[in-house]
């Protein structure tokens, strides 16, 4: 590969100008009567997270309104069921920055909030997250440092609401496939047969 590296921010500014007002004015430090209402209607999050290893990004996701509006400068949300890897709960622990960016399905406009999250264990906060009486085992409360929405062009441009352009399933390998590409004992049919059942089993 050939080129010039950019590597500083003169660089940078060089090749793109200074942003125009509107994109710097869209970004503040606690929730507007209108980011509440996104935040409210989305179902679906990506949580960024850094620690000693390096950077972790992991989807979140419920029904819309699952993360709960603290305050103007606070949310929260459930940690559901997972691997126990625990990627993103062991960076906050560690280096407690996050950032998260929110879709709203059928919406082109993101949302994006920056701040500081802690983990919280606590019965009473968890019973008030429970669905069909399973409660998580921690609520994650992020602070807010920032907040601002982003504009519909990456939306537009990869047409990722349009049900016509989503993929045939038999394009993409499955999890069974998958996981049996890393690990040769595994029967990749098998793994997909029993997925939906142990889905069911633990999913929440």
């Amino acid at each position: 590969m050939s080129g010039m590296e950019i590597t500083t921010l003169d660089q940078l500014a060089e090749l793109y100008g200074r942003p125009a007002p509107g994109p710097l004015r869209k970004e503040v430090a606690e929730l507007t009567a209108e980011y509440r209402a996104m935040i409210e209607a989305s179902p679906f999050f990506a949580l960024a997270t850094v620690g000693p290893e390096g950077l972790d990004c992991s989807p979140r996701g419920d029904p819309a309104g699952f993360v709960r509006i603290v305050d103007d400068r606070t949310v929260m949300f459930a940690d559901r069921r997972g691997n126990n890897r625990l990627d993103s709960l062991r960076n906050i622990v560690r280096d407690p920055r996050v950032a998260l960016l929110f879709l709203i399905p059928g919406i082109g406009e993101t949302l994006r909030i920056n701040g500081t999250a802690r983990l919280v264990r606590d019965p009473q906060l968890a019973a008030a997250f429970a669905v069909d009486g399973k409660p998580p085992t921690l609520v994650v409360v992020v602070a807010i440092g920032s907040v601002y929405f982003q504009c519909p062009k990456a939306i537009v441009r990869s047409d990722l609401w349009n049900p016509g352009k989503h993929a045939d399933r038999a394009t993409v390998p499955t999890a069974g496939r998958i996981v049996a590409g890393l690990m040769a004992e595994v029967d990749p049919d098998e793994y997909d047969a029993a997925y939906p059942q142990r889905l069911r089993e633990t999913i929440y």
